[in-house]
């Protein structure tokens, strides 16, 4: 497959998902993320697509998190796939490296490179719609919450977002982290410690106390 037909990949459906959102897991008898990888490098675009939609909610996930942004994590995510595309052949499995490893790296250096205005937008994209059941005063008092902590988040260093977002809201080991930051564990580790000190600091200035620890 030449450059020039690898270009440009097969639109990806729908827009930006739900932050909480898993990865959409493997059917039964579907190929492997290598096996499709492969086939995409070879200009399979059902392949890629079906690569997309197994990755891409959580690939979202990652960049809303660091971003703060649904429509910026979108427009992140889509270029992420878009260099997924003109990349494919230059995966090399090993064995031990994963290609979500490689997509969440795309995916949070792109967000890195941004470095854009801080990301409070995005916390007023959605509307929240009232509840009208008996839970909802603790429902809208949690979500209050959780804004306060997103807006706490969003004040950080572009590293220390990524760091938190990846090790405790996608729940990625240090090592798997550390690999997609393109950092030793130990720096990842040392990484992790900051990014909580400095979330704590600033909860504790909006008089929360604990969230950090049950997000």
């Amino acid at each position: 497959m030449t450059a020039l037909k690898m270009s440009m990949p097969p639109p990806l459906a729908g827009g930006a998902a739900d932050p909480a959102s898993p990865v959409a897991p493997a059917q039964a008898g579907e190929p492997d993320d290598d096996t499709l990888l492969a086939r995409a490098a070879g200009g399979d675009r059902r392949a890629f697509a079906l690569l997309a939609r197994r990755h891409t909610p959580k690939a979202l996930s990652v960049a809303q998190r660091i971003l703060g942004s649904a429509a910026e994590a979108d427009e992140v995510v889509q270029e992420a796939w878009l260099r997924v595309w003109n990349k494919a052949g230059q995966w090399r499995p090993d064995g031990t490296a994963r290609f979500s490893t490689w997509l969440h790296r795309i995916v949070v250096n792109l967000c890195l490179d941004r470095r854009r205005r801080p990301v409070m937008a995005g916390l007023e994209e959605a509307p929240e719609e009232e509840d009208p059941s008996p839970a909802a005063p603790d429902l809208l008092a949690r979500r209050q919450v959780d804004g306060q902590v997103a807006g706490a988040l969003a004040e950080l260093p572009e590293r220390q977002r990524a760091a938190l977002s990846l090790c405790y809201y996608e729940e990625l080991t240090a090592v798997e982290a550390g690999r997609i930051l393109d950092l030793s564990v130990a720096a990842m580790e040392s990484l992790l410690a900051r990014a909580r000190r400095a979330l704590r600091a600033r909860l504790a200035a909006r008089g929360i106390t604990g969230a950090e620890e049950e997000q």
